[in-house]
């Protein structure tokens, strides 16, 4: 975290290996165990304006939303266990991928999204294995859990259509799956100084088809009272991959107190999926997924190390991912744009078994321009992200046995 992620997979320094390069394992000369906690403090807050036909023909403007983040605990659990001189199993226990967000009942695209949530958490098992002095290699699988939870108004037409509007309709999404991967690794030491690492992480496919709720839809329009009865009884087909992804990392020691490292990166985000319900119109379809129009993008990374004094490592990195969507694809339930990641942390060598690291990243997460037209029920959104940063803080303990 310290270097932005700058040589993640040729570091194969501590315990960590075992998820981000597990052919790195072979690198640690003992049996090692890192326990890591994360803390994201969230600052996102979208700022422009949404209108929709009234039923007298007019206009209606909503006002805007509140800062749509929090702040989000993550914790991770590494171990590797030496078991001969060329081969070690490792487990990591975490999460690696997930968003939520809450942008509040009444703010003014409440028709495409009010409040969701992706949490994720896994189990990789992993292997690696000492092909040569200077080659290693290995692999891992994961098991992982995923909830999915959404919660959007519906636009019933009702005159008091409109901010704070008492005759919203309501539809909740709540389902859960476990999807499986797989990543392996290959790790080179051509020379005491250079290391050099690649990994391969595989797609997970999740599937979130439970069934929807509406609530709170007029009894009285029979148009709604069938698509209330649709969505109440049947599979929405919510599909959605986590991108698998390529990274190549190089290190390499300049001094004995200073090191340079980089990373270069592709996520097949193009495979993500479908990512909500779009209730447009009053169709006797019921509802239609929206699929999230991503593409995919490409990561680079940089960063150093500074032996400050013998007990202190000094770190610091940058890191840029492009943007997984184009504007004018952009949505409200995933907000993504280009990332900017500023990083830097201190770890000090408590004794020759245990060392403790304070990491902190400052991100950049961009404007995320919307423009989305879903007709006059839900509304043309049109707005930035004035303020959409994160500040990340990393605390972690690695010991070895």
């Amino acid at each position: 975290m310290g270097t932005a992620t700058a040589g993640r997979a040729a570091l194969a320094r501590d315990a960590s290996t075992a998820f981000t390069n597990p052919a790195g394992m072979t690198r640690l000369d003992r049996s090692q165990m890192m326990a890591g906690l994360i803390g994201l403090d969230i600052h996102s807050e979208f700022s422009g304006q949404t209108s929709y036909p009234s039923l007298d023909g007019s206009v209606e403007t909503a006002g805007n939303g509140h800062n749509i983040g929090s702040f989000t605990p993550v914790a991770s659990f590494s171990y590797v266990h030496a078991t001969t001189p060329d081969l070690r199993l490792g487990v990591t226990v975490g999460s690696y991928f997930g968003l939520a967000l809450d942008y509040g009942d009444s703010w003014q695209g409440r028709y495409y999204v009010q409040e969701a949530e992706l949490l994720t958490m896994g189990v990789t098992p992993s292997v690696g294995y000492k092909v040569t002095d200077w080659f290693s290699v290995g692999v891992g699988a994961t098991i992982l859990y995923a909830k999915f939870t959404q919660d959007m108004a519906v636009n019933t037409g009702a005159p008091t259509a409109g901010p704070q509007n008492l005759a919203d309709g309501k539809l909740k999404i709540d389902s859960d799956d476990l999807g499986y991967g797989y990543n392996f690794g290959i790790h080179f030491q051509p020379v005491k100084s250079t290391r050099i690492g690649a990994t391969y992480i595989s797609k997970v496919d999740l599937k979130f088809d439970d069934v929807a709720t509406v609530e709170n839809v007029p009894t009285t329009a029979p148009i709604w009272s069938l698509i209330a009865a649709r969505l109440n009884n049947s599979d929405l087909d919510l599909e959605m991959t986590i991108p698998q992804a390529v990274t190549v990392s190089a290190y390499h020691q300049l001094t004995d107190s200073v090191a340079v490292m980089a990373n270069v990166g592709w996520q097949d985000w193009s495979e993500f999926g479908k990512i909500g319900v779009d209730l447009s119109t009053p169709a006797t379809s019921g509802s239609t997924t929206v699929d999230a129009g991503f593409q995919d993008t490409w990561h680079g990374a940089a960063g150093l190390h500074y032996q400050v004094a013998e007990p202190w490592l000094w770190k610091v990195g940058f890191a840029y991912d492009s943007s997984p969507v184009k504007d004018e694809k952009r949505s409200v339930l995933l907000p993504l744009d280009r990332q900017y990641r500023y990083a830097t942390g201190i770890e000090y060598a408590w004794d020759k078994d245990i060392n403790v690291a304070f990491d902190y990243a400052f991100i950049d997460a961009g404007k995320s321009e919307i423009n989305q037209n879903r007709g006059p029920l839900a509304g043309h959104i049109v707005g930035e992200y004035d303020t959409n940063y994160i500040n990340a803080f990393g605390l972690s303990m690695n010991w070895k046995f």
